[in-house]
């Protein structure tokens, strides 16, 4: 009956070509089932936005009709400010004709220091060149238009999709894990995806990361002109927001670019024999796109300047300090991805790793700025005090000329010199310090390894954890320099670029063309150096730097912990497991590198304060390595204060209740939000011990040379056994087998002795301060 009512139809549609192996594909569509949500045209585009509404729709409405309100504002309030405006009465250089009025009213107010609209009119017609920047503010207005009208319909589909497909009514409570967890189940049964029957983690990641993880990986390689050497300023990092714009747009989305759609690398760029003629082309391409970017020069440098002051003005006047704080640079922000890591993943590990390098790069104070900046915070604090105690004296003090200006201007320059004059109470250890940052940002040249002292390191690090002040500066001389790039210092890497994505480019059934680094195929991109020797066959040009092949794979397991990696890959995570149980059991060597790496080798004082009550940044939880469960080796977690402890819950479970724990606690807490601090912490902890495991030299064994038992998640995350596990027949079981006596455990005792990296905050202040912060959150 059911069998007889379902059709076959062939899919054809003249304007997409399937990826490859699908061309053929019948795809079965059952009465009643059939809804928008079969056949998505754009897959990649689609989950994007599905990922990206994490604030909901109207959030997303709100903030692009106010991006257009914002242009119309910034254009509209420029052009009257320079042509609607009489300076010379609002300065009161001139002297109004007011007979008429009364003395006591004779005051200049606002309406005589703005023309009339007529001759304001007059006044901005007459200037041809104020005439063609409005007409072409005005067509660029009117594009973005169309696009956020574009985006209200793919919007609501989007809502109508969470709320029809999804069972999703109200997004904010809902985690990524949740919602890609439903996208899977849905593409059983909707089949929004045709040309594959199952649909996992990662080729969701692949489509939304597709173009993104390309970048990651050039900047691995060093192959984008992003780093110079200048005179007297030495090495520099410049990569901008129209800089990184306009490479996205040379290789991903222009009209020439090496992408023939969103998901299919043009033909001509996999062959080898064409790599001559592709990169003279690219190379021209790039001149004329640096070309364009010079003809538009004036008019972007215009729009910079007028957003920036609009944009911080105010805040200066308000916080003259904020330009002494730090901020992630774009280049750190690449350097320092995994690959097939989202946006929202990104920003929060790298806001959790925030303070660690602020306090990191404030540890370095300068000491004859310090001692100018004292002098100048005392002539500046003595005038500026002065003209205060006058002002409230007698507010007639203020009608003075520039006396506001002075009071300031001097109040500027008094926050500013405050900002160089170090806390004299404060002891700080760079090693402890950068090892507390490593524990967030998973990333450290193997340079800085004994040497964060070194003003090198912390140059480097200012590369990657900038100044606002130079992300600013960057930005206003982007539209100047970018052209310079594009023109001058790209055509030489194009062969470079062209073999690029010929060597690192692999087809994926269903998925289409996706960078090879984002398979996370320890076997094909593995580094010896980082615990996978033995198990990959790269050579040095088919490596990932500074570990990213394995440190991505160990972060895309523990986000994802029900996701099966490939077998090579899984064969390091359980090597990678079984090194970790073996330096954290309870007779380990002393000087394992489990334990060099928490403890770390900075100042005595500094691990002896800290192994007394070690409390992570991450909210005040205690760790501990334990045996199986787990993608990578389960962490036991307990809250510093209360008798429980539960093992990390990658099947979803929420640690255990103690009777010391209030229900009301207990139910404040979210649960998302609880498996997203754990598994940062996990990730925290493999990434400084595979560091210092790389640093010390030490090579992993050689894996056996018989194929291993296999395993399968059964349910609730746990691994169940389908051949030989842990039996006779199978020699050597893998890591997920439950082999008896094979998982060490540290005991609480030794736990409460070792704080991760350095997390152990050196003053009680600091430490109420973040347990403020928890509180409130």
């Amino acid at each position: 009956g059911a069998m007889a009512e379902a059709e076959y139809h062939r899919l054809e549609d003249p304007e997409e070509e399937s990826p490859p192996g699908e061309e053929e594909l019948l795809l079965h569509v059952t009465e009643g089932r059939q809804g928008s949500w079969h056949h998505i045209k754009n897959l990649d585009d689609f989950f994007t936005k599905i990922s990206c509404c994490k604030n909901g729709f109207a959030c997303m409405l709100l903030s692009d009709l106010f991006e257009l309100g914002q242009f119309v504002f910034v254009v509209a309030f420029s052009a009257f400010l320079l042509c609607c405006v009489r300076y010379d009465v609002l300065f009161a250089d001139r002297p109004l004709n007011r007979s008429h009025v009364p003395p006591e009213r004779s005051k200049v107010t606002l309406p005589d220091a703005v023309l009339p609209a007529p001759q304001c009119a007059r006044r901005i017609a007459a200037s041809g060149w104020l005439v063609f920047l409005l007409a072409m503010a005005a067509l660029f207005w009117l594009c973005r238009l169309l696009k956020v009208l574009r985006g209200l319909f793919d919007y609501w589909d989007i809502r109508r999709f969470y709320g029809e497909a999804l069972r999703i009514p109200a997004l904010c409570n809902y985690s990524w894990q949740e919602v890609q967890a439903r996208l899977i189940g849905l593409q059983r049964e909707h089949q929004i995806c045709i040309h594959k029957k199952e649909l996992t983690e990662l080729d969701i990641y692949h489509r939304i990361l597709r173009f993104k993880n390309y970048m990651v990986a050039m900047v691995n390689k060093s192959l984008l002109p992003v780093r110079f050497r200048l005179p007297l300023l030495g090495p520099v990092v410049f990569l901008t927001r129209g800089l990184l714009y306009n490479l996205e747009l040379l290789l991903f989305r222009g009209p020439g670019a090496l992408f023939l759609n969103s998901w299919s690398l043009r033909p001509q760029y996999k062959r080898a024999g064409e790599r001559l003629a592709l990169a003279r082309r690219l190379a021209r391409s790039t001149v004329l796109l640096g070309a364009a970017n010079l003809l538009l020069c004036p008019l972007v440098l215009v729009w910079q300047l007028l957003y920036a002051f609009f944009s911080y003005a105010e805040v200066l006047r308000r916080r003259p300090g904020v330009l002494g704080t730090r901020r992630w640079s774009l280049y750190g922000r690449l350097y320092l991805r995994h690959f097939n890591e989202l946006q929202h993943e990104l920003t929060a590990r790298l806001g959790r790793g925030h303070r660690p390098a602020t306090r990191y790069m404030n540890s370095f104070p300068s000491p004859m700025m310090a001692v100018l900046a004292r002098h100048v915070a005392f002539f500046a604090g003595s005038v500026l005090a002065v003209l205060i105690a006058l002002t409230v004296y007698d507010e007639d003090v203020l009608t003075v000329q520039h006396i506001l200006t002075a009071i300031t201007m001097l109040g500027l320059l008094l926050t500013v010199a405050r900002s160089f004059i170090p806390d004299e109470h404060s002891v700080q250890c760079p090693e402890q310090l950068l090892q507390r940052v490593l524990a967030h940002t998973h990333y450290m040249p193997q340079q800085w390894r004994g040497s964060a002292g070194a003003a090198e390191t912390r140059n480097e690090m200012g590369q990657l954890f900038q100044y606002k002040a130079m992300f600013i500066v960057e930005e206003l001389l982007s539209p100047i320099l970018t052209p310079l790039i594009l023109i001058f210092a790209l055509p030489p890497r194009a062969l470079d670029i062209v073999d690029f994505f010929r060597n690192f480019t692999v087809e994926v059934v269903g998925v289409g063309d996706v960078c090879s680094f984002a398979q996370l195929d320890v076997r094909r991109h593995g580094n010896p150096q980082w615990l996978s020797e033995g198990q990959t066959e790269a050579s040095v040009y088919q490596r990932a730097e500074n570990g990213k092949t394995e440190l991505s794979l160990m972060h895309f397991a523990i986000s994802n912990p029900r996701w099966q990696p490939p077998p090579h890959s899984g064969m390091f995570l359980s090597h990678v497991k079984e090194r970790l149980q073996r330096d954290a059991a309870p007779h380990g060597p002393a000087e394992g590198a489990l334990r060099a790496s928490l403890l770390g080798d900075g100042c005595a004082a500094v691990r002896a304060s800290g192994a007394v009550g070690g409390r992570g940044d991450w909210g005040g939880w205690g760790w501990d390595v334990v045996g199986a469960g787990g993608s990578l080796g389960a962490v036991r977690l307990w809250q510093w204060g209360s008798h429980w402890a539960g093992f990390l819950p990658h099947s979803g479970a929420v640690p255990p209740r103690s009777p010391v724990l209030s229900e009301s606690h207990l139910l404040s807490l979210s649960r998302s939000a609880v498996l997203a601090e754990v598994a940062s912490a996990e990730m925290s902890l493999h990434a400084i011990y595979i560091h210092e495991v790389s640093s010390a030299g030490r090579t992993a064994p050689s894996p056996p040379s018989h194929t291993p038992c296999e395993c399968r998640w059964g349910a609730g995350g746990a691994p169940r056994p389908t051949r030989g596990c842990g039996a006779l027949t199978c020699p050597v079981p893998c890591a997920l087998c439950p082999v008896p006596g094979s998982a060490a455990r540290a005991s609480q005792h030794e736990l409460r002795e070792m704080p991760l990296g350095g997390w152990a905050e050196e003053d009680e202040d600091e430490e109420d301060e973040e347990e403020e912060e928890q509180t409130t959150r």
